[in-house]
């Protein structure tokens, strides 16, 4: 199965979840992509606003997995802003995650998560996992390596339906 994991990072840390996921994946045999969306630097507070330097092709893959940090409850706006622009793709099927700074996902990461499934569902995607990593929590690591795994899964059991198909 081809994985694409689109993801906006600005300090690192969405980022290097993308590629502990990326891993992962490629260990159970799965082809993962990690692709970043990026804004020019105006600015911008608006999503509507934001201009994209970088805007992924998503068409490639049979999967996605979206990774932005938390910006006040939200997901970032540029990851919003990318989200927001993306065609309509209906049936394919996505997962999530967000990255925050507070210890618990009460603290902003469940609401950017449901603010990304709100905005994946308007463009059709099928949103079937989720997953808050809090960057300040003594278990982060174990967290990152729970979504991995949480990911991966959820993955494999897609490709065997695929092939079941066949």
């Amino acid at each position: 199965m081809k994985i694409g994991i689109i993801v906006h990072s600005k300090t690192g840390n969405t980022y290097s979840v993308a590629e502990k996921l990326m891993k992962t994946l490629a260990a159970k045999g799965h082809i993962a992509s990690i692709e970043q969306v990026e804004a020019y630097d105006n600015g911008q507070m608006d999503a509507i606003k934001v201009q994209l330097k970088s805007k992924p092709d998503i068409s490639p893959y049979d999967v996605l997995i979206f990774g932005a940090p938390v910006h006040g409850f939200s997901p970032s706006v540029v990851m919003e802003a990318y989200l927001t622009q993306l065609m309509a793709f209906p049936d394919k099927k996505a997962a999530c995650y967000v990255t925050e700074f507070f210890p618990l996902p009460q603290m902003g990461g469940n609401q950017a998560i449901e603010r990304m499934k709100e905005i994946c569902s308007l463009k059709g995607f099928d949103v079937i996992g989720t997953g808050v990593v809090n960057w300040s929590n003594i278990h982060r690591k174990g967290m990152i390596d729970n979504l991995a795994e949480k990911f991966s899964g959820l993955f494999m059991s897609l490709s065997e339906c695929k092939e079941g198909s066949k």
